[in-house]
């Protein structure tokens, strides 16, 4: 990197954040936390502390980016004071060549968050994965992509929590569900709703030959308790029976596993992970309201495009993404095109390069 090229990356980068597209992003974020402090002034806000909390933790997020971005471009301006100074002095050029290196990762990361601008991006999410058609194979598919997520969730420093998983017959699982929490783990996971494809040689398979499986994701945001669902007792039905595992010494001896039924639109939700009834109880029916909540959403997405001509995006039971392991190593997600030949990494959690992709041609 020599001074022209950093030259011009600092004028590019106060272009950028002095920019519409980055304008209208902060100035949503300052609505927003506006908005959050008048709440905070209302004298029954503390009533609900689980609510009120969530909304403080937003409220700090909301501030600490609108504060890094400021931060941002005085370091773009300071450091494009240094450029004639750095021409003769050589250590000078060194601190100057290493901050612009970080401010364009700083505004990467930035500009990223701001593309989280949907009303649940901010939420904590809940991830289901179902396996396909194929038996054991698919079963161990899933399994591989659940410990994907898990990885991915651990590199960010989020807390998991297993809703429900439904072991193979003889390897894998056959469903899994979990509540992964954290700043914006809506926002990045809505990202991988659809159909994950693998071919490999599958080690069932006693002639070694290639087989391709399909696992599903669903992602859905965790919703606030204000969230205004009604769920009618009489539209439910709720069954108690034996937790489900693979064995051992973690077995529960209880009939404390619950799934819900919820009627009217045939939606089911299991929880077996606590061995407490009722707190499994408790877990299905957060899950049952963000199901409802999200379906309700749908809708009226739905009367809107038809208002309106237009075409909802075909994203459910859509292949987004193939994982090759044979007979050469690529992933590739046909929605953006990025693939990478690192099979491996991707599978330990690395898919963020995937996200952000996704997330940039959506909002472009």
């Amino acid at each position: 990197m020599d001074l022209r090229e950093i030259k011009n990356i600092l004028a590019t980068a106060e272009k950028d954040i002095k920019g519409d597209t980055i304008a209208v992003g902060l100035e949503e974020k300052e609505q927003r936390a506006r908005a959050l402090e008048k709440e905070m002034e209302d004298s029954g806000f503390w009533d609900d502390k689980d609510l009120a909390a969530k909304k403080m933790q937003e409220l700090k997020s909301l501030k600490e980016l609108c504060s890094d971005w400021r931060d941002l471009e005085a370091r773009v301006r300071d450091a494009a004071q240094l450029i004639d100074l750095a021409k003769e002095d050589e250590g000078l050029f060194q601190e100057l060549e290493k901050e612009t290196e970080e401010i364009l990762r700083k505004k990467e990361k930035l500009e990223l968050i701001l593309l989280f601008s949907g009303k649940f991006d901010m939420n904590d999410a809940i991830l289901e994965i179902n396996s396909g058609a194929g038996g054991t194979e698919a079963c161990d598919w899933a399994n591989m992509l659940l410990r994907m997520y898990l990885r991915w969730a651990e590199r960010r420093g989020y807390k998991v929590q297993t809703i429900n998983i439904l072991p193979g017959e003889e390897a894998g699982i056959k469903s899994a569900a979990i509540s992964i929490k954290g700043p914006y783990a809506y926002g990045n996971l809505k990202a991988e709703r659809g159909v994950h494809r693998l071919v490999r040689i599958s080690p069932f398979d006693a002639n070694k030959r290639r087989h391709t499986s399909f696992a599903s994701v669903d992602v859905i945001p965790e919703v606030d308790e204000d969230i205004d669902i009604e769920i009618k007792d009489e539209d439910l039905r709720i069954d108690v029976y034996r937790s489900s595992g693979p064995g051992g010494q973690g077995v529960n001896t209880t009939d404390s596993a619950v799934r819900i039924v919820h009627l009217p639109t045939g939606i089911v939700v299991t929880c077996q992970n606590e061995r407490s009834q009722l707190q499994n109880k408790e877990t299905a029916m957060r899950v049952l309201k963000a199901k409802l909540y999200e379906l309700e959403e749908q809708k009226r997405q739905e009367e809107l495009n038809k208002e309106t001509g237009e075409k909802m995006k075909i994203e459910w039971g859509s292949q987004i993404r193939s994982y090759v392991m044979h007979p050469y190593s690529m992933v590739k997600d046909h929605r953006t095109g990025v693939e990478t030949g690192n099979v491996q990494a991707v599978m330990d959690g690395e898919i963020d390069p995937f996200i952000q992709a996704y997330l940039k041609k959506i909002h472009s």
